[in-house]
This record gives C-alpha cells, structure tokens and sequence, in this order.
C-alpha cells in the first residue's frame, strides 16, 4: 500500500504544476502581448534625393506628385537603375490605403502585372491632367497605366479606391 500514496502525490503534482503552468501562460497572453488591431504608425520619409538621382540617371521623365496635401504620407522609395532604371514611390493615405508610383523600362506587360500585382486592362480609359490613363482591375491593387509613353511605363496603383489614384495621377509631374 505504501507504493500507491506515492503515486498518488506525483500525479497530484503534476497535475498542480500544469495548472500553474497554464495560469502564468495566460496571464502572459493577456498582460505581455499587445493586442493592438489597427496598422502601425508609418514613418514618413523624405524621397528628394532619390528623386533627384532618378532624374538625373535615366532616359525618361521620372513621376513625383507635387501639391499633394500633408495627410498623403511618402513611406517608401527605391531607384534601381540596374533593374530597368525602376522608379518606385509609396504613399499612405488619408485613410491609411496604399498608392505607389511604378515607373521603368521593362516590358510593358510584365511590369504592369508586376506593379498591379496580377491586374488586367479594362476597356476605360480617363483623361487625368492632360494625360489619357488606362484602368486596370483583378489583381491584388487596382491601378491607372499611363498611356502613349514610349520607352517607359508609368503606373500609379494600390489598395486605394480610384478616386485617389486619380489624385495621385493629378498630382504627378514629370521631369
């Protein structure tokens, strides 16, 4: 009989530890992990310099809004000229979507995919400062593709509703 109590006692303390173990873990999951949902706060970044070496580097005139209000924030900006002398330009905006500004001298058709991440051309087309843009649509970001460009393609897309691409795309001066 003296073998059994002593069972008895190693199970009852296991089974006390894995209570333990599981109240400190959800302690932990409730009081040490944040909870927060919404997006983090975006830093701002300031895309002058690039801008300048793109314009200075490649062959067609490179896409920079100008007049758009402060809650449009720039957050990212890469120029590769090995890689097709690709331009890119992110934006957050006011209500925390995305727009980017694609330019390059790639093939047409797969930078546009790339850029639109799987979008296809639709039969619209707007005429957006002067400019006549094609709308595309499917793919992960909606897009506008700026037409009649030879050399370079521009697309300005994003999870963004078109009425800001379209601001974006007012917004845009090329030099």
């Amino acid at each position: 009989m003296a073998g059994s109590n002593g069972r008895q006692k190693t199970a009852r303390d296991m089974i006390l530890s894995l209570a333990l173990i599981g109240i400190v873990a959800v302690g932990v999951w409730f009081f040490g992990i944040p909870h927060d949902d919404h997006a983090p706060d975006l830093k701002r970044v300031d895309y002058q310099v690039e801008l300048l070496t793109a314009r200075r580097s490649v062959s067609y005139p490179v896409a920079a809004p100008e007049g758009l209000p402060s809650t449009w924030k720039a957050t990212s900006v890469r120029f590769q000229g090995e890689d097709g002398d690709r331009w890119h330009l992110g934006f957050q905006t006011p209500d925390s979507q995305y727009v980017q500004i694609e330019q390059s001298t790639q093939k047409p058709a797969a930078f546009i995919d790339e850029a639109s991440q799987g979008g296809t051309a639709t039969k619209r087309t707007e005429t957006i400062g002067g400019r006549t843009w094609t709308r595309y649509t499917g793919g992960r970001y909606d897009a506008l593709v700026l037409n009649g460009t030879p050399g370079s393609t521009t697309v300005v897309a994003g999870t963004a509703s078109f009425a800001e691409l379209t601001k974006m795309a007012a917004a845009l001066k090329m030099q």
